[in-house]
């Protein structure tokens, strides 16, 4: 596999397990809310927005505040928590250092 039809490919999962992340979200009562109060985005260009790899990796970043968030989102996909992670560094900004 090309190095570059290896990164779309990490591109695409990343991708697909923010859309997931974001699911989750929207489907967590009272999470939503709490996501549109944080980001500032309109509950209404919420789907638009879901098309755009920084504003996924928002989502991620958003969900990773919070280890209980990660860890119900995980055991409700069935999924390591570390996959979230994971995904957060295959999208824009997840190759920056964490100072924390």
């Amino acid at each position: 596999m090309t190095g570059s039809r290896k990164s779309a490919d990490a591109l695409g999962e990343a991708e697909t397990i923010a859309l997931r992340v974001l699911g989750f979200i929207a489907s967590t009562e009272d999470l939503f809310d709490v996501f549109v109060n944080a980001s500032g985005v309109s509950a209404d260009h919420v789907p638009t927005l879901a098309e755009d790899p920084e504003f996924l990796a928002a989502v991620l970043d958003f969900l990773l505040m919070d280890d209980r968030w990660v860890i119900d989102f995980a055991k409700a996909e069935g999924i390591a928590p570390e996959v979230v992670m994971q995904a957060r560094a295959g999208l824009p900004g997840g190759d920056l250092p964490n100072w924390t």
